[in-house]
């Protein structure tokens, strides 16, 4: 593939990058890390890059950037700084996601229309609600329990945005005849397969959710009782290689497989592949943030919907788990894999030697799809004001999905944790794991 050459996008130095000292909490010293891990992630492309908007979906970088300060002005900004003046009022409007109590909002098929304002306009908005961020910092209103809530939310909120530009950056580059690379190649090595195997878990009455210190979202509460039966579930994600023998034994022509929903959107997307691969001679290929990859077997499975990964464990006769039975096994093992902070930013194959006991790649590299419709825990409050549309409201037509992916920051990710996406959903890093009963 011939190397474009690029106008970088240029990021100004904020005032959250010098003007809060070592003193002052540790809330104030994540804001300003998170801020500029998200500018760190837009160096690599051009002002036109951040610009477009690949399918309604997604969303243009520049949106996302804007979107995250909208965050912090509306929710933190407004409510404790006497007399705030928003930087533009036009943008309360342009860049409000979903939050039907803040009010109106711009159509989000329509975000890569917005030609203004400028990347260099966003920029200059960052940079304010950054300065204003600081100065609030700095009176220390940090005693205030919903100050320092709304502002734990607005960090979390703003890692959940840095894996959607990698993955609509990645849906855009892949959209360009180009196959553009969002950065160089990293080193393929081979590696040698390792054979997945069943572990057993007894059933019985388990408690699943989150509790105790540490933020979580709320759709992650309360902590409660659910009763499993005894399972199995494989040590390993499902490979590529494995989904290739899928895909050989016709696994794209064969209804028997597919809920009828998913046989619908087969027939009429005309899959034959997980998003990305390309078919060369009689090798498979896939594009990644790095451009174009020969698919390596070894690695995690990436880019399916949950209607394939259904589809794929009914041919292997098992299933997929259901997100206690996730939870239940994962309890007690570390966050730890291969994370955004990678900087690989494509599953990869695991590399212990020999493979380690009990289950392997648990957390990164692919968020793994459980059966689990998403819907509320029992007794589930959601919080009062605009802010309790963050994930309520989405609690239908929607399936779970755990464990995190190569694009999430490891900081953002835990055992209780619950991400969701429509069926039909595979830009996203989404892969899946097996599980059956005992």
């Amino acid at each position: 593939m011939r190397k474009m050459q690029r106008r970088n996008v240029q990021i100004a130095k904020t005032p959250s990058d010098h003007a809060i000292p070592w003193s002052l909490p540790s809330l104030a010293a994540r804001y300003a890390a998170v801020r500029r891990a998200t500018e760190q992630l837009v160096e690599p492309l051009s002002p036109e890059d951040c610009a477009l908007q690949s399918m309604p979906e997604a969303s243009p970088v520049k949106w996302h950037l804007a979107h995250t300060s909208w965050f912090f002005e509306t929710f933190v900004l407004e409510r404790f700084v006497p007399g705030y003046r928003p930087f533009h009022p036009a943008y309360r409007t342009m860049f409000n996601s979903y939050y039907n109590a803040v009010g109106d909002k711009h159509p989000r098929p329509e975000r890569g229309l917005i030609s203004r304002p400028g990347l260099p306009d966003v920029l200059a908005y960052r940079r304010h609600v950054d300065a204003c961020m600081a100065e609030l910092f700095e009176k220390s209103p940090g005693h205030n329990p919903e100050f320092s809530d709304l502002v734990e939310l607005g960090i979390n909120h703003e890692e959940q945005h840095q894996e959607l530009i990698l993955m609509d950056v990645k849906h855009l580059l892949w959209k360009n005849p180009l196959r553009p690379a969002y950065v160089e190649r990293w080193p393929l090595t081979p590696i040698r397969g390792r054979k997945s195997r069943w572990l057993g878990f007894d059933g019985g009455i388990k408690q699943i959710g989150h509790e105790g210190e540490g933020f979580a979202f709320d759709n992650e509460c309360p902590r409660h009782a659910v009763m499993l039966r005894g399972f199995e579930i494989a040590s390993h994600p499902v490979t590529h290689g494995d989904f290739l023998a899928f895909i050989e034994d016709h696994g794209y022509e064969r209804a028997e497989l597919w809920l009828s929903s998913g046989w619908d959107v087969v027939r009429a997307q005309g899959w034959r592949a997980p998003q990305y691969w390309e078919r060369r001679g009689d090798d498979w290929y896939t594009f990644t943030l790095h451009g174009t990859a020969k698919v390596d077997h070894h690695t995690p499975i990436c880019h399916v919907s949950y209607y394939e990964a259904d589809a794929f464990a009914r041919w292997a006769r098992a299933r997929l788990p259901i997100e206690a039975e996730w939870e239940v096994v994962a309890a007690g093992t570390p966050v730890a894999g291969n994370f955004q902070e990678s900087r690989a930013l494509h599953p990869l194959a695991l590399r212990d030697e020999p493979p380690a006991p009990g289950l392997a790649q648990l957390f990164g590299d692919v968020w793994e799809w459980t059966q689990s419709a998403y819907s509320p825990y029992p007794g589930f409050q959601p919080a009062e004001g605009a802010v309790g549309e963050y994930n309520g409201k989405f609690m239908c037509n929607q399936y779970v999905l755990r464990g995190g992916s190569c694009a999430t920051p490891v900081a953002h990710i835990r055992g209780t944790y619950r991400n969701f996406f429509p069926p039909e959903a595979r830009w996203q890093f989404s892969g899946l794991r097996l599980a059956r009963d005992a």
